[in-house]
């Protein structure tokens, strides 16, 4: 059997195929789907294509090859590792991690009199996510703290990904709500690869009114974000603030 690799930078794009890029999400250890988007509207006989999935220009992701799925031309990392629905022309990838992130394009060849030719591409851009802890705040201090001290905080969070945007502290007194963005500490583990984030805040002990402080980590587009459990100190009097929202 042949091996049959695409350089597709060098790929002249037929009419009909598409050339735009679909993004995708999934969750880390969990299943990607990347679809093919192919209608087959001419109800071609699946024993008469050749259905392939690569990752950039040479790894092999998974190969249909006339109705028969086989291994023999996958890249090793990808072995066991996928299964096709070729109901909904589906490429299921298990057990993601992020290194599997990356731009995913599957291909297809027609089979007529003898002739092979390609009928169809499409791209999908894996992006892996990893749901990050709870941001906690501590107090970075021993002993007893008296009325205009400062007090030193931090606001952590753990084990996500992608990098978050930042991390923003958030005051509440008074009927008011202060917002405060500081240097936001990123490390990223050398084998998992996944980001922990630290903040630190230097403000003064309070002294004649309750005040609420929380952090929000803000993940970035479409994925949200996390607030810390609030915490209660017992009064505030000189605090330096940007101006109330």
């Amino acid at each position: 059997m042949e091996v049959c690799i695409f350089f597709l930078q060098s790929m002249i794009l037929l009419p009909g195929i598409a050339a735009n890029v679909h993004q995708v999400k999934s969750f880390l250890n969990h299943t990607a789907y990347l679809s093919c988007y192919f209608a087959n509207s001419q109800k071609t006989d699946i024993r008469d294509l050749r259905v392939f999935w690569q990752k950039g220009a040479v790894e092999v992701v998974h190969e249909v090859y006339y109705g028969q799925e086989i291994q023999e031309n996958l890249s090793p990392k990808y072995v066991n590792r996928t299964k096709m629905d070729m109901d909904r022309w589906t490429l299921q990838l298990l057990n993601v991690g992020i290194v599997d992130e990356g731009q995913y394009t599957c291909i297809i060849q027609h089979r007529e009199k003898g002739l092979t030719k390609v009928i169809h591409t499409s791209e999908c851009s894996l992006h892996i996510i990893a749901n990050y802890s709870q941001p906690e705040i501590a107090q970075l201090h021993t002993g007893e703290l008296k009325p205009n001290e400062y007090l030193n905080l931090s606001c952590s969070s753990r084990g996500g990904y992608p990098e978050p945007r930042q991390m923003i502290w958030v005051i509440s007194r008074e009927n008011k709500t202060y917002r405060l963005i500081r240097h936001m500490d990123v490390s990223q583990d050398a084998v998992t690869k996944l980001y922990n984030v630290t903040s630190k805040l230097n403000i003064t002990v309070p002294t004649n009114t309750i005040t609420n402080i929380s952090c929000l980590l803000h993940l970035g587009e479409h994925l949200g974000s996390l607030v810390s459990v609030p915490l209660g100190i017992g009064t505030l009097s000189s605090l330096l603030l940007n101006k109330p929202i």
